[in-house]
Parts: structure tokens; C-alpha cells; sequence
């Protein structure tokens, strides 16, 4: 029987501290009203002063080894791939001290940046790890602290993106069971790497010698021409997979997208002719939790009973870089924690 990376466990953290619009429009001068109607967000997640992306990246990581009864010592976890654009400290990588604190030993652990693409391009390098004879069980975090790259000042980022956690054990086993990835599809655009960046604190800017403005070291995103290319090539990479893995549209049983922004969501489902009720959606209370925002939207529709063991799922992702990215999964019977 061929073998397969199969999801086993899942997990979910979200800060305390929520933000709701009313907040914010007093903050910008603004109104729930044109926040909900441009965003679909309601409310998001912020982590209190103090707080890192490597704590709730632990915090989700405990949920997701006991989803998947993962021994209390957390032993046979062989690897663990961290993804997130926030990382605790440019150097060292935050995966390494994740992994210390989840007591997993000396297993290999490293982050992957490919903003909100993150989780997905985690997913398949956690996958053919396991694939390759590698590892047996793999977990998977993404994990944002977006909150403490934006700017205070521009209300077009500070309403959209979340803080939070999620994550998923992947272990060996066969491609006919319910949990088993399907197939992956992953692309990338470095020329329009300016779409979506924080233009200070690399190397690049350092080595120039210059010295950043304020308004340069925070999180920035050119929003109309990401609304372009993130329908585009979501759409484009889901059709790319489904085809690829024999799946007719009409039998995908959920479309769960990146959580960026309602319109992109319904925009690609759409374009794929996937009916409403079938795009899963959680980003009118998360926000935008980018790496976070795929493991966060399963959580969340697992918790509600709208996911069934054996249905088809499309996970699809558009992120800085541009990177993008596609998931065929088939659903197993796992509750999160």
C-alpha cells in the first residue's frame, strides 16, 4: 500500500487580549461599519506587552501532541518545522527553543519564512520528510505576533492581521486513510517581492548603510495589488492540484483559504465554482493571522462539527515573497485540542 503523510493531531491558540473594530475606529477614525465591509474581521486577537510568536507557538504545539495522544514525555516526534514572519529574534530561528520548552530533545527544528503561505509550505516539507523515510511524526506550527510589526499609524494594516497559533502532528501511513495528504502544488514571484514586506532591519538596508524611518520598519502591503495576484494564484495553484490529484471540483467537500480578507475568499471560490457554504471562514473573529490563519480555520470548523472523516478538503495560501501554495487533504477523526 503506498504510504503517505497522514494529519493525526490538532491544535489551536489564540491570545487572550481581543480587539474589536469599535477599538480601532476610534484609534483610526473610522467605523466597524468600513472595516467589516472591506474585511469581513469583526474582531482579532493581539498578545499582551511581554508576550512572543514562541509562546503561543508552544501553547498550540501542547494542544496539538495531545490531539494526536502524543505521550506526555512527547517522545516519537522526530522534527519540528516552525512557520512564521515574526520570529522571536532575527538569530537565532524560534523552532529550536520551541522545540527545548514542548521537551521534545534533540530533534531537528527550524523555521520556514513564507509569510502567509507559511503553513502550507511547512505542510509539505514536514510531509516529505516523512515520505523520504526521514521521520515518522513531524509537527507542524504556525505561528504569528503580527500586532508588534504594525504600524500604529496605518489603519489599512492594523484592522486586518491577528495574533495566534496553530499546529498539526504528521505521522507515516497509508495514502487510503482518512488524514492522508493527497498532493501539493507551491510557486513563487520574487519580482513583485515589494507587494508585501518590512522594508528595514535586513541586510540588505543595513548594508546600504542607511538609516530606516519609523514607517520603514513596520509590515507593509500594497492592498490592491495583492487582491489581484492573491485570487490569481490561489485559484490558479487549487486548479493545478485538483487536477493533479484527480479531484473534479464538485467533490470537494471544503475550500479552507488563507484568512486574509472575505473577499478574496469568496473572490477564489468563485473562480473555482466552489458553492458559499463550502468555504470555511473564521476571519470575523481572528483577523488575518497569516502562517496561523489555515491550522487556526481547521480548528475552528473541527470544533464546530463541520468537518467529517473522509471529506475532501483544498487548503490553497497567497503570501509575501509572492509565494502561494495548495493542500489536497481527505479529513480524518481527530478532535482538536
Amino acid at each position: 500500500m503506498t504510504e503517505a503523510a497522514v494529519l493525526t493531531g490538532l491544535g489551536a491558540y489564540l491570545p487572550p487580549r481581543r480587539v474589536t473594530n469599535e477599538e480601532l475606529a476610534d484609534r483610526f477614525d473610522t467605523t466597524d461599519e468600513w472595516i467589516t465591509t472591506r474585511t469581513g474581521i469583526r474582531t482579532r486577537r493581539w498578545v499582551d506587552p511581554g508576550v512572543c510568536t514562541g509562546d503561543l507557538a508552544v501553547e498550540a504545539g501542547h494542544r496539538a501532541l495531545k490531539s494526536a495522544n502524543i505521550a506526555a514525555d512527547h517522545t516519537g516526534i522526530d522534527a519540528l518545522v516552525l512557520a512564521t514572519t515574526t520570529p522571536d529574534h532575527p538569530c537565532p530561528g524560534t523552532a529550536p527553543d520551541v522545540a527545548a520548552r514542548l521537551g521534545l530533545g534533540s530533534v531537528a527544528a527550524f523555521d520556514i519564512s513564507a509569510v502567509c503561505s507559511g503553513f502550507v509550505y511547512a505542510l509539505e516539507t514536514a510531509a516529505n520528510s516523512i515520505l523520504a523515510g526521514r521521520s515518522r511524526k513531524v509537527l507542524v506550527i504556525g505561528a504569528e505576533t503580527y500586532s508588534t510589526i504594525l504600524d500604529p499609524t496605518d489603519r489599512s494594516t492594523s484592522v486586518i492581521f491577528g495574533d495566534g497559533a496553530g499546529a498539526v502532528v504528521l505521522r507515516t501511513g497509508r495514502a487510503d486513510e482518512p488524514g492522508a495528504i493527497a498532493g501539493f502544488d507551491l510557486g513563487s514571484d520574487g519580482s513583485q517581492r515589494e507587494l508585501i514586506s518590512i522594508p528595514a532591519g535586513g541586510s540588505r538596508q543595513r548594508s546600504a548603510g542607511t538609516v530606516p524611518t519609523e514607517a520603514e520598519q513596520y509590515f507593509t502591503m500594497h492592498g490592491r495589488k495583492v487582491f489581484v495576484s492573491a485570487v490569481q494564484h490561489m485559484a490558479a495553484s487549487s486548479r493545478t492540484l485538483l487536477d493533479r490529484v484527480g479531484w473534479p471540483v464538485g467533490t470537494l467537500n471544503h475550500l479552507v483559504g488563507h484568512q486574509a480578507n472575505i473577499r478574496i475568499l469568496r473572490a477564489v471560490a468563485e473562480h473555482l465554482g466552489v458553492p458559499a457554504e463550502r468555504t470555511v471562514v473564521n476571519l470575523d473573529q481572528v483577523g488575518n493571522t497569516s502562517a496561523a490563519s489555515i491550522p487556526l480555520a481547521l480548528a475552528d470548523a473541527a470544533a464546530h462539527g463541520a468537518l467529517s472523516p473522509g471529506d475532501r478538503l483544498l487548503l490553497t495560501a497567497f503570501g509575501g515573497g509572492l509565494t502561494w501554495g495548495s493542500v489536497a487533504i481527505t479529513w480524518p477523526g481527530i478532535t482538536p485540542a
